[in-house]
């Protein structure tokens, strides 16, 4: 079995990887230039033809490194890069036909999940009487996972003409979308670490109940925790047993402190010219779903995708989170720069 110590030095080399790739890439590119440059003289007008054009794809290979690569390594690694991830979907304005949206948006994260091979599971959802969902949260198991989707948090908009309109007409309804940090404790029921003391918890059990309110089973298997020095609250009823139920709702209140956590310490470097704040404001409308022109679009760095079905069949997705975190590490490099200015 191996020591902390070995998984400390093989996470590390890890890391390296991309920098080992870029100087190997870099340096094969520019031995591969000074073979050819000669080759340019050549007598032979074919061979001059092929050198002419191995040395313009290969100036644009040295180019991409000195403006693209080499200062994206600059980039810090990131703190959470190890981390799954829990998303927390909540239904907003436009009634049930939000509630089918979200149940549209869950499916897309599954599916994008399962296309970069990360294990998804519905940990609590609330059905509503027209086949949607009032909320869910969603449990990706997947290093990195957490890293890659945090762009998702904010308020989803949707433009479609609902399957019971009759006179056709385009209605609007958003889904706000919470992407919480989880770590590989999470489960832990203990409050042995930093995030909280489990003196600060109240724990109370009761029946779990139904959509309609009434009672489910007989015995006290739902659980409310409340973290009295912040004031989160977390109930869980899904699954059969307290202990199950239990477990989940610390889960969840240890993402929720988590997030709590790293969003102070990003407000703590304000300092710098732009963050990460600002790109992740949880209350500003994000990406708007529009069926009928086809398009999704990111309002945050002006991204619009001309195929809808592609996206929401978790294809389009990558596209997105790409361009999303290159805006990210843009940001950071720019900041980089001014500090050592």
């Amino acid at each position: 079995m191996s020591s902390p110590e070995d998984i400390a030095r093989a996470r590390q080399l890890k890391e390296l990887e991309p920098l080992h790739e870029a100087w190997s890439n870099w340096t094969h590119a520019r031995q591969s230039l000074e073979e050819t440059i000669p080759l340019m003289q050549d007598p032979d007008p074919t061979m001059r033809t092929l050198a002419s054009e191995e040395f313009t794809t290969l100036t644009h290979t040295l180019s991409t490194h000195i403006s693209t690569t080499f200062p994206s390594l600059l980039v810090p690694p990131s703190s959470t890069r190890d981390l799954h991830a829990l998303l927390e979907l909540k239904a907003g304005v436009g009634g049930s036909e939000a509630s089918l949206f979200l149940l549209d948006l869950l499916r897309v994260y599954v599916r994008y999940a399962g296309s970069v091979g990360w294990r998804t599971s519905i940990i609590q959802s609330s059905e509503t009487e027209s086949g949607g969902l009032r909320d869910a949260i969603l449990e990706i198991k997947g290093e990195g996972a957490y890293d890659a989707l945090r762009w998702e948090s904010g308020v989803h908009r949707v433009q479609r003409v609902p399957a019971t309109e009759s006179s056709g007409r385009t209605h609007t309804s958003t889904v706000a979308v919470i992407v919480l940090p989880l770590s590989e404790d999470a489960e832990s029921m203990s409050g042995s670490d930093e995030l909280f003391k489990m003196e600060d918890v109240k724990v109370e059990v009761m029946r779990a109940r139904g959509a309609g309110g009434q009672h489910v089973n007989k015995t006290e298997s739902a659980v409310r925790l409340t973290h009295t020095p912040t004031g989160i609250t977390v109930s869980m009823q899904d699954e059969r047993s307290q202990h199950q139920n239990k477990r989940r709702a610390f889960q969840v209140l240890r993402a929720r402190l988590m997030d709590v956590k790293l969003s102070q310490d990003i407000a703590n470097r304000r300092a710098t010219r732009r963050n990460l704040v600002r790109t992740a404001d949880r209350s500003e409308k994000i990406r708007t779903y529009n069926y009928a022109q086809d398009r999704v679009t990111d309002h945050r760095i002006g991204l619009s995708l001309m195929n809808l079905t592609s996206f929401m069949e978790g294809d389009g997705m990558q596209d997105f989170l790409d361009a999303l975190r290159r805006n990210w590490q843009e940001e950071i490099m720019e900041d980089v720069v001014g500090e050592s200015e």
